[in-house]
């Protein structure tokens, strides 16, 4: 094997892997030899070494047999790029940049030895649709993006699924790297800094791992919420965000919900978070989300130009697809898929058969707030006493029964659910399930009950 039957591995990893993630993790890796089936390649840091074996391992050797190399094990070793010709520099964060930042990608950007993932070309801010549930969030990413001095340190970003938490994050990271090259940026998933983290400690690098965190200028952490209940790695984040404040470097933070509301994360690093601006994405609106749809189908014209959606059919997605931004898309997906593909026109019946199960699990939607109407009408209580904190049978029981059911028929967890119910504690209603759940296998009024209201709450 040679340095030209690894470019050809390469290749066929670039395809197989798709662009971000070749040019992440595979592009930087240099060939050094290949002895008694053992193939080393070599890569800048212990970090880019451990992940490559651990998640690309497998392709790799496939790759190596798909060429005639019949390699049985793989092994990556610290070597960096002045000691494998073949080898590149990891790009960070920005190795899929879109096409019209290209020219800042000439420019040599310090920060790249700390691994990210991937940008996704997709979320600039040129793609990211303002409407009134986002004006406010995208407003301060942008003045963040900006790069000059702003008054609030951290930016705290936070909402459901499929809000825009993501796109908005990556477009900030976009937005900087091109107007200031030379800046240390960083944006990563709170599960690779905590990956990050534990591997320094496992190789007793924790002072590598300090001092190449705290030396960035801006640092991004998407979905916080993944380092709940890890004290160790809560500990490191809180003294790393102390320490990158106290120098005047700007941290971007995105989680699922307010800092105050965060089950599982420190209340010292709840605070200090909540001490810059935290800006809620709500959930899109139907004005919010038509513009999304007509944003898309606009871009879906520039590589199908006989593509047409009439704004009926946009009108009627926007109407009945209400759950996120990703499934307004998959339908938009769909729809434009089978115009191209089979070239049938698109009206409001088809576009209705052909969304038919998108449409009725919009349709299947149950609020924690209509399961407590249910619940108050059949009992024959109000709804404000399910909120309330009285604990009298004929009150508490019923108030059990809807948080049961609540956890049963949504998405909602233990923390939202109690916030529904007056501010009541998440344990209250972990009890409360367990409580109802344990009473379903020895009360057959009770089961009975609970099989009625389920199915006069499920369509």
């Amino acid at each position: 094997m040679n340095d030209d039957t690894w470019g050809k591995v390469r290749e066929g990893l670039r395809r197989e892997l798709g662009r971000a993630n070749y040019e992440q993790w595979i592009e930087p890796l240099g060939f050094v030899s290949f002895d008694d089936g053992v193939v080393t390649l070599s890569a800048s840091t212990k970090f880019i070494c451990d992940w490559v074996e651990r998640t690309f391992g497998g392709k790799i050797l496939e790759a190596l047999a798909s060429v005639g190399v019949p390699a049985g094990r793989m092994a990556v070793v610290v070597g960096g790029p002045s000691g494998n010709p073949g080898a590149k520099r990891p790009r960070g964060k920005a190795a899929s940049k879109p096409a019209k930042a290209d020219s800042a990608s000439a420019t040599p950007r310090r920060g790249d030895d700390i691994p990210g993932a991937p940008l996704d070309g997709r979320f600039t801010f040129d793609t990211f649709v303002v409407g009134e549930p986002n004006r406010l969030a995208a407003a301060a990413a942008r003045r963040v993006a900006a790069g000059g001095k702003v008054s609030y340190n951290p930016l705290f970003l936070y909402g459901g699924v499929g809000v825009g938490k993501t796109h908005l994050m990556q477009a900030v990271a976009w937005e900087m790297r091109a107007r200031h090259p030379g800046k240390r940026i960083v944006y990563l998933s709170a599960e690779q800094f905590m990956y990050q983290f534990v591997q320094a400690l496992r190789d007793r690098r924790q002072i590598d791992f300090k001092s190449m965190f705290r030396s960035v200028d801006v640092l991004m952490v998407d979905d916080l919420q993944f380092i709940a209940d890890k004290d160790s790695t809560q500990d490191e984040f809180f003294h790393t965000f102390n320490a990158l404040v106290d120098q005047g470097s700007q941290i971007v933070i995105s989680a699922d919900r307010p800092p105050p509301d965060l089950e599982g994360i420190g209340e010292r690093i709840s605070s200090r978070l909540g001490s810059g601006l935290a800006v809620d994405l709500r959930p899109a609106d139907f004005e919010l989300r038509l513009m999304i749809l007509r944003a898309k189908i606009v871009r879906f014209h520039e590589d199908h130009p006989t593509l047409e959606i009439s704004p009926e059919v946009l009108r009627f997605i926007a109407e009945r697809i209400t759950s996120s931004v990703r499934e307004l898309e998959g339908a938009l997906n769909r729809l434009s898929a089978l115009a191209s593909l089979i070239g049938k026109e698109i009206t409001i019946d088809v576009a209705r058969d052909c969304l038919s199960d998108l449409l009725r699990s919009a349709d299947r939607k149950v609020t924690v707030e209509c399961i407590m109407r249910k619940v108050a009408d059949h009992y024959d209580v109000k709804v404000s006493d399910l909120i309330g904190g009285s604990r009298v049978r004929s009150i508490s029981r019923p108030r059990q029964v809807a948080m049961y059911l609540s956890k049963q028929l949504t998405r909602r967890s233990y923390p939202e659910i109690g916030k529904r119910f007056g501010g009541k504690d998440h344990t209250t209603v972990l009890h409360a399930c367990r409580k109802i759940e344990d009473l379903r296998r020895t009360d057959t009024d009770l089961d009975g009950d609970i099989e009625a209201l389920r199915r006069g709450l499920e369509p």
